[in-house]
């Protein structure tokens, strides 16, 4: 549900005029590419750590850097990702896709490789927009930035046609402008523009994929 701030709203959330509630239903932190060279040959194994114990994607909770990403994943610190640095999904893009391909089990968000995934919100209208994520602990900033758009692994990880099917719902990848954290649960969306996701109907939805 989306609704205007009032006019006395603190000025750090600038032009951020609509506020949404929604809910994080995952956060997930890889330290490796695992997603390499041919997807028939399935993703590389989750890094161990000293005691042999496979690194643990899905958190609680992750560390926001400003300029840098999230403390921990792969893209934390590269130059040439600080666009990209943290990647949104919409939990609802991952249900239509189930509902399309006619899958009877719900798809694992993890396996979608996406950082923040996010139910109650278009997470794809924040291409090229600013926003907030505040899961009780303080706003944290970012710019949206290109659309985070699915690849060819997603048959292999998510199931068969789940690349198609992603199309134009792939989520976004965002530059962090501050540090901060965020956790599972209810949180507030803040952005410019409306954010509340359009009720077009699975019928529709599925109608596009199969077109």
């Amino acid at each position: 549900m989306s609704r205007g701030l009032p006019a006395e709203a603190p000025s750090e959330f600038g032009e951020l005029r609509f506020a949404t509630d929604v809910e994080i239903v995952r956060l997930v932190v890889s330290s490796i590419h695992r997603y390499e060279g041919r997807p028939a040959d399935g993703p590389l194994p989750r890094p161990l750590d000293a005691e042999g114990v496979a690194e643990a994607e899905a958190r609680d909770s992750v560390e926001i850097r400003a300029r840098l990403g999230i403390v921990g994943d792969r893209y934390f610190g590269h130059g040439a990702h600080r666009s990209a640095a943290v990647t949104l999904l919409a939990a609802e893009s991952l249900d239509e896709v189930e509902f399309a391909l006619g899958l009877a089990h719900p798809l694992d968000p993890v396996a979608a490789r996406r950082n923040v995934v996010l139910r109650g919100a278009d997470v794809d209208a924040l291409v090229g927009q600013p926003f907030s994520l505040d899961s009780g602990e303080g706003p944290v900033p970012f710019q949206g930035h290109r659309a985070a758009n699915p690849c060819g692994w997603m048959n292999v990880v998510l199931a068969d046609g789940a690349h198609r099917a992603l199309r134009g719902r792939g989520g976004v990848r965002c530059e962090p402008l501050g540090d901060g954290r965020l956790s599972l649960g209810r949180a507030v969306l803040r952005t410019a523009v409306p954010v509340t996701r359009p009720d077009s109907g699975q019928l529709s939805f599925e109608a596009s994929v199969r077109k």
